[in-house]
């Protein structure tokens, strides 16, 4: 069982910057395509980003491209940058695996096998 555990939710004003990390509790963490996805109440959960199993290819939704980076590191933690935050940006943030890898523009949910307990992030204007 993979476990992936969040952290660095927050508030922040629009403008304003944050980072999200997720550490994960396997030994084949570099054999997943990692993701970051977000919720709010009443929508479907949405992909935001991907990478790659060795993080040499991202991907992004439209509605975060160049403003979101999202990396990963050998030490099994993913981590998601967050600049120049919208109050639409406002969700709780969930990071999940897909094990085996997946194409990265692949953002369904149903592909990702493992997902953390999310971490709220809320930026005001």
């Amino acid at each position: 069982q993979v476990q992936l555990v969040e952290s660095g939710g927050g508030s922040v004003q629009a403008g304003g910057s944050l980072a999200l990390s997720c550490s994960a509790s396997t030994d084949t963490y570099g054999t997943f395509t990692m993701a970051w996805f977000r919720q709010t109440p009443g929508k479907e959960r949405e992909g935001v980003a991907t990478i790659s199993t060795y993080g040499s290819r991202q991907y992004y939704a439209d509605s975060v491209k160049g403003r979101f980076i999202i990396s990963r590191d050998r030490a099994r933690t993913l981590a998601l940058e967050m600049n120049n935050l919208k109050p639409e940006d406002t969700a709780v943030y969930y990071c999940a695996a897909a094990p085996g890898g997946v194409p990265l523009h692949d953002v369904a949910t149903g592909s990702y096998s493992y997902w953390g307990q999310g971490t709220q992030v809320t930026v005001s204007s």
